[in-house]
């Protein structure tokens, strides 16, 4: 259903047949070289914590500082987000 040539045909671009039916140059066998003899999983069990800690020990996922603009004689008030001085929360477990 208006699926183009390349994709129907349904072959992996880099494992495709050489001359004679062989597969290219390593083949499955390179595909196993990449993954490695470590029984290492792909799944991810640890990440970075979305909080910081700033300056003061305020935990939060943003931290913004007000600051005063004059523009045409009138005075607005601005957020600024900070990304100075941030400390990352510790690592989060997964679950």
């Amino acid at each position: 259903m208006g699926a183009s040539g390349s994709k129907a045909r349904g072959l992996w671009p880099f494992a495709s047949p050489g001359p004679g039916g062989a597969a290219g140059p390593g083949g499955e066998q390179a595909l196993a070289r990449a993954r490695g003899g470590r029984s290492a999983t792909p799944f991810v069990f640890t990440r970075r914590g979305s909080m910081y800690y700033d300056e003061d020990g305020d935990l939060a996922h943003e931290f913004y500082e007000e600051t005063i603009v004059t523009k045409n004689g009138r005075k607005r008030a601005k957020l600024k987000r900070i990304h100075k001085n941030l400390i990352p929360q510790e690592l989060q477990k997964g679950k």
